[in-house]
């Protein structure tokens, strides 16, 4: 992943009701391209360049990765998605929402679909009002200049107003949750959406370690001569993991999520192993239980079992292709019976039975938005 970049947005809308528009853009600016850290006021100009309705306009600043292919194009989407539709001939227009790329920190760029600094920034006091309130001392990495010098420098006599219109801020995934636990039956999606969440979050993914177990294939050959070995087996293993990462704070990841949660062993041994053993196993369980931190949030992935069966051969595990549905119908049960029960969890229940949140962003961003 490359370098988080802080980026400042100018936004503006001239048409029906601006500021639900202006916060549509802001909630999807946090959810698809990156933490929103500053909005600035209001402010009221009169439409800039033609003739029309009044603005209200703002500046964001966006902490990012994005490269800035990926960002104008994000832009450009979130443009369309809260309503915008350019005039064919090209010019100035009254807008349901206006997004210009104003500043990516101290980046020069001139390519065919995006240009920083803005060059027309410097010219638009409805711009550099709003600009300088969240960032008056960043420099201009043309003039050199600081954006509160710029004002002073600017010759455009707009009246701009300050309005007492105010707009939330979106509130990041990090400073709502400390660690995420993402679960599901077997070929339910967690290692992708944990894979996702992490890249795009800079979050620090903990992923389970099952293709190091010399049991997983064995057990799927002869459950029952291999299924007290396998989930012992597994749950020291999720314990000593778990303990481990969950301990270590990385100081340059915003949160921890991982693919599993450990009571995932309870579940699945209570499917595998016959009742003696079973006896067995939970009461090593609830001493290792007892000291592994609490999710901050639990999702569970549900997926019916007909595509559960579907992801799991097109995967090519060759050790997964003779599980059964019955099978999974059995772990589906004691998914639920585990959350009707732990009411001491966090718990997001999502059916992603007709998603494709891998190669589909609507798909993902409807995941995201529920979270």
């Amino acid at each position: 992943m490359s370098n988080v970049k802080t980026i400042y947005l100018s936004l503006g809308s001239n048409q029906g009701n601006r500021l639900e528009y202006l916060q549509k853009a802001i909630n999807l600016i946090g959810m698809r391209i990156g933490t929103v850290e500053n909005i600035s006021a209001t402010y009221k100009t009169d439409s800039w360049g033609f003739l029309g309705d009044y603005f209200l306009n703002i500046c964001v600043s966006v902490s990012s990765h994005f490269t800035p292919e990926l960002l104008i194009k994000e832009v450009l989407d979130i443009e369309k998605i809260v309503g915008r539709i350019r005039p064919l001939h090209g010019g100035f227009a009254s807008r349901v929402i206006d997004i210009d790329v104003l500043l990516i920190e101290n980046e020069v760029i001139n390519t065919l679909n995006l240009v920083v600094p803005h060059p027309k920034m410097l010219d638009r006091k409805f711009v550099l009002e709003p600009l300088a309130e969240i960032a008056p001392n960043c420099i201009h990495p043309i003039t050199k200049k600081s954006i509160s010098e710029c004002i002073i420098a600017c010759t455009d006599n707009t009246l701009v107003e300050k309005t007492e219109f105010k707009l939330n801020r979106p509130i990041p995934l990090h400073e709502k949750y400390n660690y995420i636990a993402i679960e599901g039956n077997i070929g339910a999606g967690k290692t992708s959406l944990t894979n996702l969440i992490a890249q795009d979050f800079n979050a620090k993914m903990v992923l389970e370690r099952f293709a190091d177990n010399p049991f997983l294939p064995k057990f799927y050959e002869d459950n029952e001569r291999y299924a007290f070995p396998l989930e012992m087996s597994f749950l020291a293993d999720r314990y000593q993991q778990l303990s481990d990462d969950l301990a270590q704070f990385d100081l340059f990841k915003n949160f921890i999520v991982s693919d599993y949660y450990i009571f995932k062993s309870l579940i699945f041994a209570q499917v595998t192993l016959p009742t003696e053993e079973f006896f067995l196993y939970r009461k090593m369980f609830d001493i290792m239980y007892k000291e592994i931190s609490k999710p901050d949030l639990y999702i569970y992935l549900y997926q019916n079992t007909d595509r559960l069966l579907e992801n799991i051969k097109n995967r090519g595990r060759t050790y997964e292709q003779n599980i059964s549905g019955k099978y999974l119908d059995k772990i589906h049960k004691g998914y639920a019976s585990f959350i009707q029960s732990e009411n001491r969890l966090n718990t997001l229940i999502i059916d992603v039975s007709e998603m494709d949140f891998v190669n589909n962003k609507d798909d993902y961003h409807r995941i995201l938005s529920l979270l």
